[in-house]
């Protein structure tokens, strides 16, 4: 007969751009029990990019229970759980029937290009950088909020008589798991998110944490729509949702890649990590300081634990990295599968002088060219489907080398070594390929997905369960070293190459 054993797990929901996931952590931080479920992908235009809010909050119940099912346990088991999702990517609902007005604009969008050019103006998308450590352009929450208000009947008179709620998929899965509108205990649903996600906005004063009504003002977005900002690890209320975590202390909330570079162990002033997952994202810790990028970067919250400073971070954002393989299977049909593509590319041994520039909505960081769009250059009738496998992994590796870059200038020196983690980092050709083009070292933990994992360590630090960062650093351990065997040469050689593919995908939106 099993034996219950009170708060000896914590729980994660990993809601990303593509699946959504829950997982459960012992004491040690080893992973017990996990499950996941893709959900649709619509693409109603070129360019827009959109999910069904209630589809995702269906699979977060899903994923829960078959997650609590597998090692059966029951919420008394369970300390506390925390949420992590994609950032930018927006929702707009009324908040008396809990029905999203229009589908959730995902962070990947660029429709709202139009009207940041015309937000930003004169002054270009710097425009509030030093504000907001973000850039005038589709990235944002804010400009999505503005396109569905101004393009959704009746939206804006219902935002302005306060009853509509927007979020980022943090706020709509916790509003909902806070009882939603059903109000099981006669309180209102919890109507909160993190500064990690407030960050990525547009809407908040990075320096003050809180929201900015001239910026709000400027957006078109009535202040009354917005959640409230808290710190990311504290006390975000109870589940109320009647399902499997019923009653559990919600006690951590951040940021995909915040979370990943908490999983990481990214405490220390200065730590990098790099996360290869539907997009490419690197964030270096940078302390208490805030550091405002001058070579394409955006500055962000790392993380902020109740009643203490925030940490700061700078991030370089990469929109097309393991959706790129995922378009290599889906719409080419070139693979059976996303590990088939490592095999194929170790068929040749080189690229064949093809390059695959995924510029499918634009280019982020540190190019940030809307206008760009996908190409691939040099074909010849040598070029075959290994060659293109091998430029898609290439793509990667050259797009992070463009985003280190950026970063060792904004930080005065060199990286030593870059730390990874997500889902793309199990293909070894790719870790391979990455640390050539880097000329560092390139470290895999044992655990590569290690955003759901943040979030578990970040949660279970704002509930007691771990009892502080430096305890959480002991349980992560790199399993795997990849070490540079280009020379240096070869190196630049190839990076000009890639360099120059890059520009040809300009002008073409």
């Amino acid at each position: 007969m099993k034996t219950s054993k009170a708060n000896a797990y914590v729980a994660a929901i990993d809601q990303g751009t593509t699946s959504t996931r829950c997982i459960l952590i012992d004491a040690q931080g080893k992973v017990v029990a996990s499950a996941s479920k893709e959900h649709e992908q619509i693409f109603p235009k070129q360019g827009w990019v959109e999910h069904d809010p209630m589809e995702i909050w269906d699979n977060v119940r899903s994923v829960v229970s078959q997650a609590m099912v597998s090692i059966d346990i029951t919420p008394y088991e369970v300390a506390s759980v925390g949420v992590t999702n994609q950032r930018e990517t927006t929702i707009v609902w009324d908040k008396n029937t809990g029905e999203p007005i229009y589908n959730a604009i995902v962070w990947q969008d660029t429709r709202t290009t139009e009207i940041c050019k015309e937000i930003a103006g004169d002054e270009g998308q710097q425009k509030w950088l030093e504000r907001t450590g973000l850039l005038v352009n589709s990235y944002p929450a804010g400009p999505k909020i503005k396109w569905i208000l101004d393009n959704v009947e009746g939206a804006r008179e219902r935002a302005e008589k306060g009853e509509l709620l927007f979020g980022t998929i943090d706020t709509w899965v916790l509003w909902n798991l806070t009882g939603g509108v059903r109000g099981d205990d006669g309180d209102e649903a919890l109507h909160v998110t993190d500064v990690t996600n407030a960050s990525r906005t547009l809407l908040m004063d990075i320096r003050t944490q809180q929201w900015d009504p001239e910026l709000c003002e400027a957006l078109g977005v009535p202040m009354s729509m917005l959640p409230e900002i808290r710190a990311s690890i504290g006390d975000f209320r109870s589940v109320r949702h009647r399902g499997t975590l019923a009653d559990v202390p919600i006690t951590g909330i951040l940021g995909d890649q915040q979370a990943a570079l908490f999983g990481q162990g990214g405490f220390a002033e200065g730590a990098v990590k790099n996360t290869y997952g539907t997009g490419l994202f690197l964030l270096m810790n940078t302390g208490k300081d805030l550091k405002i990028s001058e070579h394409g970067l955006l500055s962000t919250i790392a993380y902020q634990l109740q009643g203490e400073d925030p940490v700061f971070a700078l991030e370089g954002s990469v929109s097309m990295g393991g959706s790129l393989v995922q378009w290599l299977r889906d719409n080419l049909q070139l693979i059976p599968n996303a590990p088939a593509i490592e095999n194929l590319a170790r068929e040749v041994e080189d690229n064949g002088g093809v390059h695959v520039v995924p510029a499918f909505t634009g280019l982020f960081a540190p190019r940030w060219r809307p206008d760009a769009r996908g190409i691939i250059t040099g074909l010849t009738r040598f070029a075959n489907r290994k060659h293109i496998a091998r430029a898609v992994l290439e793509a990667n590796a050259f797009q992070t080398r463009e985003v280190v870059d950026a970063m060792a200038k904004d930080a005065g020196k060199s990286l030593e070594s870059l730390r990874v983690d997500g889902a793309m980092v199990e293909n070894d050709l790719l870790m391979q390929i990455q640390a050539d083009f880097l000329g560092i070292d390139v470290q895999r933990l044992e655990d590569v997905e290690t955003t759901a994992v943040g979030v578990a360590f970040a949660a279970g630090l704002g509930s007691g369960f771990f009892k502080s960062t430096e305890q959480i650093q002991e349980l992560i351990a790199v399993k795997k070293v990849w070490n540079p065997e280009m020379s240096e040469e070869d190196r630049e050689a190839r990076y000009t190459e890639w360099n120059k593919a890059v520009e040809h995908s300009y002008d073409l939106a």
